[in-house]
């Protein structure tokens, strides 16, 4: 239930190897970074090439692979170590911050932002998104303004260790502890978020759930193929 294969068909993206050797999908979270150094000094050696960018395009580090046919538009800053894939669209005033991964057919929308995460082939996150230590599956879909939180708001750093607590959920009457201070969102493949979606640190979404605009979920795991609705009452009164 909790496994990288319950979440993504690791047979059909370039990327499985993030998952090796993790018992839970969180897991590949934790070596996020050294899966983007391992690809830079092994299958994607760092290169822009022939890549034509706009004057006011940052590339900042020389540790940044860029793959053929991939579209970068004006305004787009850059930051590696970044591995970005065949053909994805890198729409302006997008922010990629470190330590991430895009698969081929990607599109990274309009002042987006992403830091430690993973985007498996063809996911979008099209308008005005926030992904901070996550993972989207093949195919998922971000509505607009969809934020992946990665920080619990009464998450603070310990005195004497200054350190976090880790987030930790409860299952089936189990208390997983995730091991990680900092965890956005995990979204299965096919996953469909609607416009102004927050998924609150550690929200865990199996594969092709629809999650309905203007939801807060909260950490935890949420089944796939699944619909998961708001609902609110609204009331009209007559204008005086």
């Amino acid at each position: 239930m909790l496994q990288a294969g319950d979440f993504f068909s690791l047979e059909a993206t370039e990327h499985a190897a993030l998952f090796a050797n993790t018992e839970f999908v969180w897991d590949a979270v934790k070596v996020i970074e050294d899966y983007v150094q391992q690809c830079l000094q092994t299958t994607h050696r760092p290169t822009t090439s022939g890549l034509r960018v706009h004057e006011t395009t940052v590339l900042e580090g020389d540790d940044i692979y860029i793959g053929e046919g991939t579209v970068i538009e004006p305004g787009v800053y850059i930051k590696g170590p970044v591995v970005i894939g065949k053909h994805c669209e890198i729409r302006q005033g997008a922010y990629l911050r470190g330590n991430v991964v895009l698969g081929d057919g990607v599109v990274i929308g309009h002042t987006t932002e992403l830091k430690n995460t993973v985007m498996l082939e063809h996911a979008h996150a099209p308008h005005f998104a926030y992904l901070g230590d996550s993972i989207v599956g093949r195919s998922a879909n971000l509505g607009a303004g969809t934020k992946l939180s990665n920080l619990p708001v009464n998450s603070f750093k310990d005195k004497a260790t200054k350190k976090r607590p880790t987030i930790r959920f409860t299952l089936d009457g189990q208390v997983y502890d995730t091991g990680l201070a900092k965890l956005g969102a995990i979204l299965g493949d096919d996953v469909q978020t609607g416009c102004n979606c927050v998924l609150n640190p550690g929200c865990l979404i199996g594969p092709r759930t629809l999650v309905y605009p203007l939801m807060s979920l909260g950490k935890g795991y949420f089944p796939g193929d699944s619909v998961i609705k708001l609902r609110q009452q609204i009331d009209i009164a007559p204008r005086t």
